[in-house]
């Protein structure tokens, strides 16, 4: 049976944080050759501020103002639209200046000023947004956090036609004991039922928080992110989020769960056959109303 697919897949890809100008136009470059002709809807993304490290020493990034620089390089040199985090509700505006997907991290999915910041801008600017479903969040109850954005949205109707934002949700897995994380795979079909797309976030679900040498950085389980990224997209994920790097055990952030460089645009093909054969089956059931 042959699949159906509507459009192509959103795929998020590129370094956890900007080291240096250098290695994101490195990764960036990498990237857009590996990707070249494989038919996903390409977003770069690199953090300009990780502002949730484990420890106070922890790399934090380069900073809003030299970060967005970075950035615009990569869109004007490589053509590439770009993705990043805001923390701030007052970073909101001029981050949409140049970003064209605007991500909130998952610790301040339910930070009510930053959401109706960041939904204004994507609305003045013509962003996408994600918001990224937290570790403490309930897969039903991210539904508040679509209702906050479209209650933006009905605040600015008489200005913008009525046009809404192209929201997504990420799922990178909910907390499970201390410093584990399970991935519901059920989340995706609850989440879309509230008009959305959902990303499966395939570096952070396998994450092991705080699990770094003494207790001062995240650890990972690299080795299950294959067979999970697989299994979400079986279970109808839209949209594929990871973090990846030339040098993962050199990385300032997130190296143990980085992907290697070298096998993005492999296992991004992998993955588009998986969707594709997820795609081709009818449902045999009804959907069940939560």
């Amino acid at each position: 049976m042959q699949a159906i697919v509507s459009k192509p897949m959103t795929l998020i890809a590129g370094p956890c944080v900007i080291e240096d100008e250098g290695l994101v136009m490195e990764i960036a470059t990498e990237l857009k050759h590996q990707l070249a002709g494989v038919g996903v809807q390409f977003f770069f993304k690199a953090s300009f501020d990780k502002a949730n490290r484990s420890s106070i020493d922890g790399f934090r990034g380069p900073g809003m103002v030299e970060g967005l620089k970075i950035l615009s390089k990569v869109k004007d040199k490589l053509g590439l639209p770009v993705v990043t985090d805001i923390h701030l509700p007052d970073q909101a505006e001029e981050v949409a200046k140049v970003a064209d997907f605007l991500q909130i991290p998952a610790f301040l999915c339910r930070q009510t000023d930053l959401i109706v910041a960041v939904s204004e801008a994507a609305i003045k600017w013509g962003r996408k947004l994600n918001v990224k479903k937290g570790q403490f969040l309930a897969p039903w109850d991210a539904k508040n956090i679509v209702d906050k954005v479209r209650a933006v949205e009905a605040l600015h109707a008489s200005k913008n036609g009525g046009k809404k934002i192209d929201l997504y949700l990420t799922e990178r897995g909910s907390s499970f004991g201390y410093n584990a994380l399970v991935v519901d795979m059920t989340s995706f079909q609850t989440m879309q039922k509230f008009g959305v797309q959902t990303i499966y976030d395939a570096t952070h679900s396998i994450q092991i928080p705080g699990g770094g040498a003494g207790g001062k950085s995240t650890g990972g389980k690299r080795e299950y992110l294959e067979v999970l990224a697989r299994s979400a997209f079986a279970a109808g994920a839209d949209a594929l989020f990871m973090e990846c790097h030339p040098r993962p055990e050199l990385a300032k952030s997130d190296g143990p769960n980085a992907f290697y460089l070298e096998h993005v645009g492999t296992f991004v093909r992998q993955i588009l056959e998986f969707r594709r054969l997820a795609q081709s089956f009818p449902k045999l059931l009804p959907e069940a109303n939560r």
